[in-house]
């Protein structure tokens, strides 16, 4: 077996040493509740308050509109339905895509079931939202619009400067939310200047720990709280603070935005380099999703005609290297991806679809044996398929 090759960073991302160190460290030291007014609560309140304005600075933020929460689920979730609930009077139309992300999908059912109008608006083949069907189902009724910035499992980037500027010319009450954990810390946000109004991230996918995360809401828009207690955070989110976990999450911000150039050009080398072997060297294999060039650089997404992509994942797995068949987050369900059926894709190129995605640490040479192990296991499975190469 060859040494781990982690390629399913679009899942999670290994945390940096420094910030193991960091969460561990706040732990042990600075563990005062961030509430109390002696001097081990001011200690913790200090590291919140340099994370909240580090974070505010990154998106073009007030420090008092930056909240943290338990990871991108729950930022969506309280985004979503505590705009819809606080905006129901307004109108009772909100819309999403045919791409989100289950925390935003399954959300939306919800709401449909509590009486919510749902518009679902469709992409083209490299998932980029139809804006002509955004603008015709953009009414006065509608309070609410969610789209995501970066799609998880395809790697399509939308137009988020494009898609507020347009929501908010065709009304401006209408909310808009990104989900932008696939994207925060990797693509530059500037969330006045895209007319956003709710942003939700996750710190684990940008080399923090798990179990944080942050929402920023626009300090003149209004949202029903979600959880009651304390009042910490401006009555937002209460709930004692994560703190150790924050100041994790801050060390990654300022580690990946300090090199994110850098970052982003390694993992686009990466990516060029994987795909264009991929698709030269074995047959009848296609890329889902954007261009190589046009997708964000850390996700590609390939199709392998006649190897399931459940079976070719684990005998990967079996050499050390690890990689997804889609959402981490949906792998578990039965149904076909919606993915890719949004885009387009046939009935059989739907279970033939491998995500690899890449990090600040992968390297080349590591790349060079999954292509060469790739070649061999395509080459062995297509043999005892049904229809497949012999």
């Amino acid at each position: 077996m060859t040494r781990e090759i982690y390629l399913d960073n679009a899942a999670t991302t290994k945390p940096y040493t420094e910030v193991a160190e960091v969460v561990a460290h706040t732990m042990l030291h600075a563990y005062g509740n961030p509430s109390s007014l002696h001097k081990k609560g001011m200690e913790a309140e200090t590291i919140l308050r340099e994370a909240t304005e580090f974070f505010a600075r990154q998106i073009g933020a007030l420090p008092e509109e930056i909240f943290f929460t338990s990871g991108g689920t729950e930022s969506n979730n309280t985004a979503i339905i505590g705009a819809s609930m606080a905006y129901k009077r307004m109108g009772n139309k909100i819309i999403t895509s045919t791409i989100e992300h289950p925390s935003v999908k399954e959300v939306f059912k919800y709401l449909g079931e509590q009486g919510f109008e749902i518009v679902t608006v469709g992409v083209d083949q490299s998932g980029l939202v139809d804006m002509e069907a955004l603008k015709s189902a953009i009414d006065e009724h509608t309070i609410l619009v969610s789209i995501m910035h970066v799609n998880n499992e395809i790697g399509t980037i939308q137009p988020i400067e494009e898609i507020g500027k347009l929501i908010k010319s065709i009304n401006k009450e209408t909310l808009f939310h990104v989900d932008a954990v696939q994207s925060f810390a990797r693509l530059p946000i500037q969330v006045k200047r895209a007319k956003i109004d709710f942003l939700s991230c996750s710190g684990h996918k940008f080399y923090g720990p798990r179990g944080v995360g942050l929402l920023y809401k626009g300090k003149s828009v209004r949202m029903q709280n979600l959880f009651w207690g304390g009042g910490q955070q401006k009555n937002v989110r209460s709930g004692t603070e994560n703190v150790p976990a924050i100041a994790g999450m801050l060390k990654a911000g300022q580690e990946v935005f300090k090199n994110q150039k850098n970052i982003m050009s390694h993992m686009q080398e990466c990516k060029a380099y994987l795909a264009e072997r991929i698709l030269c060297e074995i047959p009848d294999t296609w890329v889902n999703g954007p261009n190589i060039e046009e997708g964000v650089p850390y996700i590609l997404n390939i199709g392998f005609k006649d190897v399931r992509s459940e079976v070719l994942l684990h005998a990967l797995e079996q050499e050390g290297i690890y990689v997804s068949s889609g959402s981490a987050c949906s792998s578990h369900k039965k149904e076909k991806d919606g993915v890719l059926v949004a885009i387009g894709n046939k009935k059989d190129q739907l279970d033939h679809a491998i995500r690899f995605s890449f990090a600040h640490d992968t390297q080349l040479e590591e790349l060079m044996q999954v292509v060469e192990i790739l070649k061999n296991q395509v080459t062995l499975l297509r043999r005892y398929t049904p229809g497949g190469r012999k």
